[in-house]
């Protein structure tokens, strides 16, 4: 019963993760495009109250009139709209989903005692200390070198050599699967951290100036915008860490998590090309295509990479490869997980009937994916998943 419920568990939180990080990402997305888009006003009254930029847009059937003051408007709307909740929902969710997928069965999902033969709560304390640390890190790398000349330059460079090291630990402490979830969670983390330690309250500070009648101080808004656009970089890397989980191939290589840098990386240059773009349609800068190129082939060298090689266990026909032979594979393998009354999942793979049952998925987990066991905690062998493979395709025959 327990493991049902925790399927409804993450599937429900899983589905509130997705439509929260879509909102997000949609609103941080347009703003993105706003700020890039904007020409200035050409109305000499717009401009005489302090705006600095405007963009028509037309979509829906209608048409709209954004523009941006350039500290703050000279009268507050009596209705104004904060994004916020995109954000703080969005990390929420995402961290109960964390929780209920490798924190509360930490010993399966998050320990590989390959790697680090640990306690789960010492696991699991690594883990979260990952998500404070590095925005404590990057916190104070932004402060202390955010305002320098070329101090984007420092700041990407030092977050990017912050990323790379934690990718390496995670994936050398933690079961890869997990690993690669960490980072992503780890970035997301201090996304919704500049969003409530930074943008809302500077926003705040704004808001109350104008309200006592102050002239607001610019470093707000300043320091909001360096925030949001470091999140926009982030984006599409966290993207890739929480799909990838999916795709047994990524986070099995050897150097997994050189896969993982390298396809970060990857996201952050494709996304500069789409944040280029705007600028460039306005004649600000030259074509941004060199990102793309750049995101696009280093995803090209990656799947060249990883081309996987038949092992020579998977080439030799095995003389016995009957339901008896698997049966013993199974039984040494599987049987941990997938039998008796608290079978995972209720599949069963101790009786001819279950196999027959889930054949198609013992072949298409244990040979195609490669994702069980999970963690290979049983040490499956490649002769072993070949052996199944053989005895699928010969007819996958339980009698």
């Amino acid at each position: 019963m327990e493991s049902y419920l925790l399927d409804w568990a993450n599937l429900l939180l899983r589905w509130l993760h997705v439509i929260t990080a879509i909102a997000w990402i949609g609103s941080s997305f347009y703003f993105v495009f706003l700020d890039s888009s904007l020409v200035p006003a050409a109305d000499e009254k717009l401009r005489a109250e302090g705006v600095t930029g405007e963009l028509w847009a037309v979509h829906g059937g209608g048409f709209y009139h954004p523009v941006k003051y350039a500290v703050a408007p000279p009268q507050l709307p009596p209705h104004l709209h904060w994004f916020f909740w995109e954000a703080y929902s969005t990390w929420m969710s995402g961290f109960a989903l964390f929780t209920v997928s490798y924190i509360w069965n930490a010993g399966t999902y998050l320990v590989d005692r390959n790697l680090m033969d640990w306690a789960p709560g010492a696991a699991v304390a690594v883990a979260l200390s990952f998500l404070v640390v590095f925005w404590i890190l990057y916190d104070a790398i932004c402060q202390a070198f955010g305002r320098r000349k070329n101090g984007d330059a420092i700041v990407g460079a030092l977050v990017a050599v912050l990323v790379v090291a934690a990718a390496w630990l995670a994936c050398h402490w933690f079961a890869g699967r997990a690993a690669f979830l960490l980072v992503g969670a780890m970035i997301a983390t201090t996304m919704s951290a500049n969003v409530f330690f930074w943008i809302i309250p500077g926003q705040r500070k704004v808001v109350k100036s104008i309200e006592r009648g102050e002239a607001p101080d610019p470093i707000h808004g300043w320091r909001g915008k360096q925030r949001s656009v470091h999140n926009t970089y982030f984006t599409l890397p966290v993207l890739f860490a929480m799909l990838s989980n999916h795709y047994s191939f990524l986070y099995t290589h050897a150097h997994h998590w050189l896969v993982l840098v390298l396809m970060m990386f990857a996201g952050a240059a494709i996304r500069q090309f789409f944040v280029m773009r705007h600028g460039y349609k306005l004649g600000r800068n030259r074509h941004p295509a060199g990102y793309a190129l750049v995101g696009v082939a280093v995803i090209a060298a990656t799947i060249v990479w990883l081309t996987p090689q038949a092992s020579e266990a998977a080439k030799t026909p095995i003389a016995q490869a009957d339901y008896p032979a698997v049966q013993k594979v199974l039984a040494q393998r599987c049987y941990a997980c997938h039998s008796g009354a608290q079978a995972m999942k209720n599949v069963h793979l101790d009786t001819p009937e279950g196999v027959k049952q889930n054949a198609q998925a013992i072949y298409q987990q244990a040979v195609v994916a490669r994702t069980m066991p999970f963690n290979n905690a049983t040490q499956i062998t490649d002769g072993e998943r070949a052996l199944i493979g053989q005895w699928f395709e010969a007819g996958a025959k339980v009698n």
